[in-house]
């Protein structure tokens, strides 16, 4: 028991947890952001600077707004790491261990532990009682409610096609016998529809309305300084690896047990990152009644579409 323990411990604390994600993470960023400035014919940032970025806010004072809640503010930015931590931990060690690793319903699990990054948002805009940051949490909530709809009938489609498998190892396994459900009909289809939905999660254009710097200056995160802010922005660096990572394992194959096809898994990770990228330098952010109206029209109508395709075995 005790060995088992601090073996959980250190996958959680190192790898594929904690530590590995954020490094990861914090170079996919990096990616993102110079990419962006090349599109915009600047220079871009030097490779460390989103590390130098969240050691320098380490450091800085943490501002607890007057009349928020201090217990609920303080703690918001805790509830969306440990949710991206978690989510990492579980989806690392299924695509390391393949079908010996995870438990059954783990993907149910992994549904919950994806979506508090953005209700820890929801919770810290809040409770710091800022005007702006209440209008930040609501677009955040109205967002969360558009695209999880589509985004977990999305995960119905591995589910039907593999007879009704809640865990990631044992999908992992049915990939590798019978080929990724990204080669099905039913898995193009759900693969299309799913992309809105990563987007929106990552909360990128053009689904950054909870903090539209331009309309409401930061939105959630505005009253956000020191430690608190370093964490929000770790998360999301964070969730820029797992949430990719999760749609390569669930839909696209994983990463198989040997060098090469770890390395065509990477190659699927690279491209979902390449088209996150691009939507984000090629689309202005809506407005967000036409994200939820996107969300819940023809995101939705795909995602069905995937599902009743996977049901008649396409």
């Amino acid at each position: 028991m005790t060995a088992n323990f601090f073996i959980a411990l250190l996958r959680f604390l190192i790898f594929p947890g904690l530590l590995f994600t954020a490094v990861v993470g914090l170079v996919m960023s990096w990616l993102d952001r110079k990419v962006t400035a090349r599109v915009q014919w600047r220079v871009g940032p030097p490779f460390l600077q989103p590390f130098y970025d969240i050691v320098k806010l380490l450091g800085k004072e943490v501002i607890v707004p007057a009349g928020g809640s201090r217990m609920a503010f303080l703690g918001a930015p805790l509830v969306g790491l440990a949710g991206a931590t978690l989510a990492a931990t579980l989806i690392g060690t299924a695509a390391i261990y393949g079908g010996g690793g995870g438990f059954r319903g783990d993907i149910i699990i992994l549904l919950y532990l994806l979506v508090l990054p953005s209700l820890a948002v929801i919770l810290g805009g809040a409770a710091s009682k800022n005007p702006l940051a209440s209008v930040g949490a609501s677009r955040e909530m109205k967002l969360l409610m558009g695209y999880e709809l589509p985004f977990i009938l999305v995960m119905l489609v591995p589910i039907i096609q593999s007879g009704g498998m809640l865990s990631l190892g044992n999908l992992l396994s049915f990939q590798a016998q019978h080929g990724s459900f990204a080669a099905s009909l039913s898995g193009v289809v759900a693969l299309v529809a799913v992309l809105p939905c990563l987007q929106a999660k990552l909360a990128l254009v053009p689904f950054d309305q909870a903090e539209a710097e331009t309309e409401i200056m930061g939105g959630a995160l505005i009253e956000y300084s020191g430690a608190p802010l370093a964490v929000f922005k770790l998360t999301k660096a964070m969730m820029l690896f797992t949430a990719p990572m999760f749609l390569v394992v669930v839909l696209w194959g994983g990463f198989g047990q040997t060098l090469g096809s770890a390395l065509l898994g990477i190659g699927k990770y690279v491209a979902l990152l390449v088209l996150v990228i691009l939507l984000r330098n090629t689309n202005p952010r809506v407005k967000i009644k036409h994200a939820v109206r996107f969300f819940w029209g023809p995101v939705t109508a795909l995602a069905l579409i995937a599902v009743l395709l996977a049901l008649v075995g396409v």
